[in-house]
């Protein structure tokens, strides 16, 4: 979303789409004041050839001729009312709707979808419902260990980490290095 001049909306944000009908629709008003193409494109900062088509279209339909139109394409397999209630189901939890673990995949809310609806769909067609339609994102499941064991861990961390951590006494007999000082002046 990105902030535009509104033309006296209290600083509302609006969609890039409302923005732009927002500028054809203040250049209906420029227009029906008499204003040339030229005038209204250097007014509303875009160019010359954008008002001079806008002119066109408001001459042969009016103000109505510049608002958004719906998007084009296929419509949507799903309403939005069977959208929120797949995104209802799916949010209750894989266990809830008959899965032996809580770990959501692709195919299994595919299959949840077509229980739900009778809408078979594949399993791009499932992330992208997931990721533009209702605006989920990948989330994976941390990995542990099925043996982890917690009082171990504690234990390890409480004794053997800060001895690891304190590192090997200083300059231990028996031990040399050609890099160590103490090596070098006995030579």
């Amino acid at each position: 979303m990105s902030k535009t001049n509104d033309g006296g909306r209290g600083g509302q944000e609006l969609t890039r789409p409302a923005a732009c009908e927002a500028r054809r629709l203040r250049a209906a008003e420029l227009f029906a004041q008499g204003r040339s193409a030229a005038e209204v494109a250097a007014a509303l900062g875009v160019s010359p050839e954008s008002a001079r088509r806008w002119r066109a279209q408001w001459s042969k339909g009016g103000v109505a001729a510049l608002g958004r139109r719906r998007a084009s394409g296929r419509p949507p397999k799903l309403s939005d009312a069977q959208l929120a209630g797949v995104e209802e189901a799916l949010l209750q939890g894989a266990l809830a709707n008959g899965f032996d673990n809580d770990l959501w995949t692709l195919d299994r809310m595919a299959q949840v979808i077509q229980r739900l609806t009778g809408v078979r769909l594949a399993p791009t067609s499932v992330w992208r419902l997931l990721h533009q339609r209702l605006g989920w994102s990948v989330q994976r499941p941390e990995r542990q260990a099925k043996e982890r064991d917690e009082e171990a861990i504690a234990r390890w961390v409480a004794h053997e980490w800060p001895r690891i951590k304190k590192g090997h006494a200083q300059a231990r007999p028996g031990l040399s290095s050609s890099t160590s000082r103490a090596s070098r002046l006995s030579r």
